[in-house]
């Protein structure tokens, strides 16, 4: 307000309706910087955001996020992370998951005695794309090394967990299950079911059920029965404790070779591929040698790795 008094000084000074004049245009400049100095009811509406444009979206800040610049960003460090790890070749893109889910039903000649109303046993998945999928069975290896790699390079894949393998260290299989990874059922103790007692079997794959969510959060409906053999109360069994899925496997592999069920010795769209979690005490390598197995023999027939459940 100092202006206003130097103003309103200089209008006493002025004589006749120059000083008349002065005196009023002092009053009108107290007026305006009194305005200027508060707020204005346009001061008081909030401005809406603007719109992003296309091919971009809002940021933590509001402004917008060029999407094929985080896309392009997003690659360089897949393709880094390939590099790092000692790909072949950077891994296909899985194709996106479909909208309808496919009807399963079990694979001919795997079929109990009375199958009807029993969760489906299967090795493929029906689609047409060149997909397949991924399962790592019991926990006994927990290689730092593997879940950094698998977390790096985006490949899906399903863990089938027994506890008796896992519990000493459920956080290795936590850490797991936040970068995306389904924790199914392998049941408690890893026994060869057709050899137990139906309340057996429903003690090992119940138990295991209740683990997993009291453990995990998350009560699985996928189960896969130890070395992949059931009878039929391990079926009744399976479907009494709420699981839905039995997927069981078309190739399995090592770190230096794959394992082929089928005549052919190759892999076909929708096929299930078994691992385990094991290390050089087991394998003639370590978990990241047997990706680099996988993902060389996928990769080079042309095929992506996409995420089981997608497809459940």
């Amino acid at each position: 307000m100092q202006l206003v008094g130097k103003k309103e000084q200089n209008a006493r000074r002025g004589v006749g309706s120059r000083g008349r004049f002065g005196v009023a245009l002092a009053a009108l400049l107290v007026a305006a910087l009194g305005t200027a100095c508060g707020s204005s009811e346009a001061d008081k509406t909030p401005t809406k955001p603007g719109k992003p444009k296309a091919g971009s979206e809002a940021g933590a800040a509001g402004a917008p996020v060029d999407r094929a610049a985080l896309a392009k960003r997003k690659e360089l460090a897949r393709l880094a992370a390939v590099k790092k790890w000692g790909l072949a070749k950077p891994p296909l893109i899985a194709p996106a998951a479909p909208k309808q889910k496919p009807e399963i039903e079990t694979r001919e000649g795997f079929e109990v005695d009375d199958h009807e109303g029993l969760p489906p046993v299967f090795t493929t998945i029906p689609t047409e794309e060149k997909v397949v999928f991924l399962t790592i069975d019991d926990g006994a290896e927990k290689d730092p090394e593997f879940l950094r790699m698998m977390k790096e390079l985006d490949i899906p894949y399903t863990a089938f967990l027994s506890d008796y393998l896992v519990r000493d260290n459920y956080p290795y299989f936590k850490e797991m299950q936040a970068a995306g990874v389904t924790l199914n059922n392998h049941t408690l103790n890893h026994r060869y079911m057709p050899a137990l007692s139906y309340e057996k079997q429903r003690q090992e794959i119940c138990g295991q059920q209740d683990n997993i969510q009291k453990r995990f959060g998350k009560r699985p409906t996928v189960f896969r029965p130890p070395y992949g053999n059931y009878n039929e109360d391990t079926l009744r069994a399976a479907g009494s404790c709420g699981i839905k899925h039995v997927p069981l496997w078309n190739e399995e592999v090592f770190p230096d070779r794959m394992d082929y069920r089928e005549w052919d010795r190759d892999i076909h769209p929708g096929d299930i591929i078994l691992t385990h979690f094991r290390g050089r005490e087991d394998w003639k390598g370590t978990m990241p040698d047997m990706i680099r197995q996988v993902m060389k023999t996928v990769t080079d027939k042309g095929y992506a790795v996409g995420r089981l459940e997608d497809y459940l």
